[in-house]
């Protein structure tokens, strides 16, 4: 091998090393992504990071009450006749979870990982529901049971399926 040769090597070792080191800096100022939730009705499925929170602190009412009325949110279409699925990472469901639907809970906090729950709910006015779209939202809480407190809001819109 010549000296050109191994120069030229050199060069690339260093540089190959610099753009390592350059992309880990990089990463490294970037902030750590929320837990996702996930909502799953037959082969179709969103999943999005927390609407609120999801960093493990408690979110004051307002700031629930405010995100509640977030706009920009996952849509799903729903087949009422279908379950609807829900899941959470597992640092979520340490922490309980529940399911809201328009801002009330559907069913007792749970340390699982999923959940469902029959379509027809989200579209039936005894448990609420107004017309052909709902608001659900997954509430993490601070890791007791049965508290009110939420760390953590997940919106999503289900929209009801056309006969």
């Amino acid at each position: 091998m010549t000296r050109l040769q191994s120069a030229v090597r050199r060069r690339r070792a260093v540089a190959a090393a610099g753009a390592v080191s350059a992309g880990l800096l990089v990463l490294s100022a970037c902030d750590k992504p929320t837990p996702m939730s996930t909502i799953t009705v037959g082969d179709s499925s969103v999943s999005a990071e927390a609407t609120c929170g999801g960093e493990d602190k408690a979110l004051s009412t307002k700031a629930l009450t405010d995100c509640l009325k977030d706009t920009d949110i996952e849509t799903i279409t729903v087949d009422p006749d279908k379950a609807v699925g829900f899941g959470v990472d597992p640092d979520v469901a340490d922490q309980r979870w529940t399911i809201l639907m328009n801002g009330q809970p559907l069913l007792e906090d749970t340390k699982k990982t999923y959940q469902t729950i029959p379509g027809n709910v989200f579209f039936n006015a005894q448990y609420g529901a107004q017309g052909d779209t709902t608001l659900v939202s997954v509430r993490a809480g601070d890791g007791k049971k049965n508290s009110n407190t939420a760390t953590g809001l997940w919106n999503f819109r289900l929209k009801k399926k056309d006969d």
